[in-house]
């Protein structure tokens, strides 16, 4: 990551320039060594800050915290993930194009050339993918793996910040951008501000996919009763609509002569199962 950054930033200049904040949340503090044996060169620097506290959210506010006192903007990426080379240009541009508060871009996954073909036959990525939108347009989802949001924006709303009672479930980051939206938050789209998420092997298993979808489908419940965008009953409703539409998915492609992804269906299937959960107030941590 940090070295995708550092040929994003290069290729920005020097119209952009770009500070690098590091936040270790590990409790052992192992992400230091990584910040002082850098020869990344960065030109507002690169910036070391520890939370230790095993709680997504704490480490994120302790993140958009440092950044804040660093710069107009605050850019959010994973450690997990590689920037394009045009990352930051194409963030800002569309923030000027648009007079936006804050942008936001896609996240595909990329998995081992090794992982099991399956995984690359049947749609997986669109069971928690963002989707794609023309570039400029106006949007009401974020996501902060892939994100710019301005600084004067955070400090004129100091409650826009990530919630700790999510920080161990997941969601914090949808609630964030849901939270802002609702006090005004102006967010566009960009195209082509493109980040890849690294899949390490352990995710390319069916397990984990499974895992994932289950946990995936919850937190959107847990997220929208949160944020006040659905009931329960309607988001029973939507997990009804979505279990039968995994249930029948097989049929259909069956019946069309195409092959039926009974390991997708039952990956969709679960995203019900977990939205129920949720409805009902049932929290599921992200492991």
């Amino acid at each position: 990551m940090l070295e995708s950054l550092s040929v994003s930033a290069h290729n920005a200049m020097p119209e952009i320039e770009l500070a690098v904040v590091v936040v270790d949340d590990n409790a052992d503090g192992s992400a230091r060594s990584v910040v002082d044996n850098s020869t990344l060169d960065f030109p507002l620097g690169l910036h070391y800050r520890r939370s230790s506290s095993g709680n997504i959210a704490i480490a994120r506010n302790t993140g958009v915290e440092a950044a804040m006192e660093l710069a107009d903007w605050v850019a959010m990426v994973d450690d997990d993930q590689i920037v394009v080379v045009e990352w930051l240009t194409e963030l800002m541009r569309v923030q000027a194009e648009q007079d936006a508060d804050a942008v936001t871009a896609p996240v595909y996954a990329r998995f081992p050339e090794d992982s099991p073909a399956w995984l690359f036959d049947q749609p997986f990525s669109e069971l928690w993918g963002t989707p794609e939108k023309p570039d400029g347009q106006q949007v009401e989802d974020l996501q902060t793996a892939n994100s710019v949001i301005s600084t004067k924006f955070l400090r004129e709303h100091p409650d826009v910040r990530f919630s700790t009672d999510l920080g161990a479930s997941g969601g914090e980051d949808m609630v964030f951008y849901r939270t802002a939206l609702s006090s005004g938050l102006k967010a566009h789209y960009s195209h082509h501000a493109v980040n890849w998420e690294l899949e390490p092997p352990s995710r390319a298993t069916y397990s984990y996919q499974l895992r994932r979808c289950l946990w995936h489908g919850n937190t959107e419940a847990v997220t929208n009763l949160r944020s006040g965008r659905d009931g329960r009953g309607r988001l029973v409703a939507r997990a009804a609509k979505r279990g039968l539409s995994a249930v029948g998915r097989p049929f259909g492609r069956l019946a069309r002569r195409e092959p039926p992804q009974f390991r997708y269906a039952l990956a969709y299937g679960l995203q019900s199962v977990g939205m129920v959960l949720g409805a009902l107030g049932k929290k599921l941590n992200h492991n």
